[in-house]
């Protein structure tokens, strides 16, 4: 899942009536208030210069801002209805559109469409007026995936291809380096097998087959000390699906998981879609002192210090959710770390749920990855339960896989009973089993290589990055940099992250901004540097020409300020 989650999320559990009531909706309006009220400055600023030059590229950028008007208009709108249904007594004049879905005052246009041509799709404004079919939970979930994932839907309508203009990807965290060997690998004939138990409902916690051979697979590549179980083992469709599963058997409504951040902004999404459940911010630091020897440092005081302050919020917390290797930040946990995390979970009685999807992206040599699954004893095998998939490791999100393995039987058959949702076909499972089956091939052939090429293509990347001076963190895993462009802020606040983030996009480069990840400091973004060298040559243009932009505008904007001094 991709994971550039730009969120202007309704609160989870929250009536349309309550809504208004709560002091986050506020600041979330504000945040869009001041996001449009630039796009509307560059809009009419370019408008203005259309009319002069009237070239064709002002022409495209205007219709890009009014696609952006569009959408930021219809997110207030989907807030503001909250209020207005929700009994408050707050009167909205309807703003009427034209065939284009432009924002009129006024009556409605008439409409020139004769009575037997069909009737065009509603625009976003159009639809947030009318949608009053969905239900409370229904309207918190529409607003939840709008607003998560517009980035993406544009990817997705607009992705680039050879010479064209369109969107690169460099946000969602896929794996584009391999395609060829596992294309390759999977056109084989081994993996070719359509039998007739493939093609009927499969056993809910996945075939046995292939959970015998996740169990073998993760007691070779973890280093077990001893043989996994099979019936420890539950397939889905996707890390997340497992995560959400997971939210869903271990927690009741309004209850919470501790997260270290910055963290994968899917994790919110999938914990609010289902669950209900509250990620809780341990927030980590940049900055190196005496407490943190190296940026974002996870420290068991940080921990404790924000369980404390939740539980004197009422807040009654479950869990702690780890990622390792860590993502956004690239960070590998030692032994002696994870112990500890570990410890302090048993302390609390609180379940420690460790993402270790990007185990095999330790592409640095002299890292050393550490799987909790190697540990000679866990401090709480009942409370510890462990999530790996195929997506980030061979470049595969497609096949939508997921496996949970943990010792607690019962959490195991709660988990279960997802699969009846979420399963994953039985021909993929059949190609899942013969992949990751040929031990042989993924050591000699698959493994070397794309470490191979996840060294090159970050070795290019973070030179472009000490040639624009960019600060960025150093790591040797996963498939992503963080880097730093608080100096491109100013002031430095998300409103001004989310401009950048933007002027980004406006040059068709798609990022992922720190506010996504809970992040607590303005100016950090997630680039992605495993894709095709070709594409990321092109994508590194763009980013230079993006940052060259946003130094012209900070110009601008301290002269004028400092002309109203």
């Amino acid at each position: 899942m991709s994971h550039h989650l730009d969120m202007f999320p309704m609160p989870s559990g929250l009536m349309r009536s309550q809504v208004l009531g709560d002091q986050s909706i506020y600041t979330q309006l504000l945040e869009m208030m001041l996001h449009l009220q630039e796009t509307l400055k560059v809009y009419f600023a370019q408008t203005q210069q259309s009319l002069v030059l009237e070239e064709q590229s002002h022409a495209q950028a205007i219709h890009e801002q009014e696609a952006l008007l569009s959408h930021k208009m219809c997110q207030m709108v989907n807030l503001l209805q909250c209020g207005v249904t929700g009994g408050l007594g707050i009167q909205m004049p309807l703003p009427s559109l034209d065939s284009r879905g432009d924002v009129r005052g006024g009556q409605r246009t008439q409409s020139s469409r004769q009575p037997d041509q069909p009737v065009s799709q509603l625009s976003d404004v159009e639809a947030a007026f009318n949608g009053h079919d969905l239900s409370n939970r229904g309207f918190d979930i529409s607003v939840l995936y709008h607003s998560s994932f517009q980035d993406y839907k544009a990817y997705q309508r607009d992705k680039y291809k050879e010479k064209n203009s369109g969107l690169i990807n460099l946000g969602t965290s896929e794996n584009k380096l391999c395609t060829d060997l596992i294309t390759t690998r999977l056109l084989q004939s081994d993996m070719n097998c359509i039998e007739k138990n493939l093609l009927q409902y499969p056993d809910w916690r996945g075939h046995l087959f292939l959970r015998k051979e996740v169990a073998q697979f993760l007691t070779y590549y973890c280093k077990t000390p001893a043989c996994l179980d099979p019936e420890n083992v539950v397939v889905l469709n996707g890390c997340c699906s497992v995560f959400s599963a997971l939210a869903m058997v271990l927690c009741d409504p309004g209850e919470a998981f501790l997260v270290p951040t910055p963290f994968y902004g899917g994790f919110t999404f999938t914990s609010r879609l289902y669950a209900k459940v509250e990620l809780i911010p341990v927030h980590l630091e940049s900055e190196i002192t005496d407490v943190n020897i190296h940026p974002f440092q996870l420290t068991v005081d940080k921990l404790e210090q924000a369980l404390f302050e939740a539980t004197l919020q009422g807040k009654r917390v479950r869990g702690l959710m780890l990622t390792n290797p860590q993502n956004p930040l690239g960070d590998v946990y030692s032994r002696d770390s994870l112990k500890e995390y570990l410890e302090f979970a048993k302390r609390y009685n609180l379940h420690a749920i460790i993402d270790e999807i990007y185990m095999l992206s330790v592409f640095d040599k002299s890292i050393t990855f550490h799987s909790v699954l190697s540990m000679g004893s866990l401090p709480d095998p009942n409370r510890t339960h462990v999530i790996w998939g195929t997506s980030k490791d061979f470049g595969i999100s497609g096949f939508r896989f997921g496996a949970l393995y943990t010792n607690n039987k019962e959490v195991a058959a709660a988990v279960s009973a997802f699969g009846y949702l979420h399963s994953t076909s039985g021909i993929t499972q059949f190609k899942l089993f013969r992949l990751l089956q040929d031990r042989e091939w993924i050591d000699k052939v698959y493994l070397p290589t794309n470490h191979f090429r996840l060294r090159e293509t970050h070795k290019y990347v973070t030179k472009e990055l000490q040639e624009l001076e960019i600060p960025f963190l150093n790591r040797g895993s996963g498939l992503y940099v963080w880097i730093n462009l608080k100096k491109y802020l100013f002031p430095c606040t998300f409103e001004e992250e989310l401009l950048l983030h933007q002027r980004f996009l406006d040059n068709k480069l798609m990022l992922s901004r720190g506010k996504t990840y809970m992040c607590k400091e303005p100016g950090w973004f997630r680039l992605i540097f495993a894709d095709k060298p070709t594409q990321l040559r092109v994508a590194m243009c763009r980013f230079s020409q993006t940052l060259g932009e946003q130094k012209q505008y900070l110009i601008r904007k301290q002269l004028e300020d400092a002309m109203k001094e």
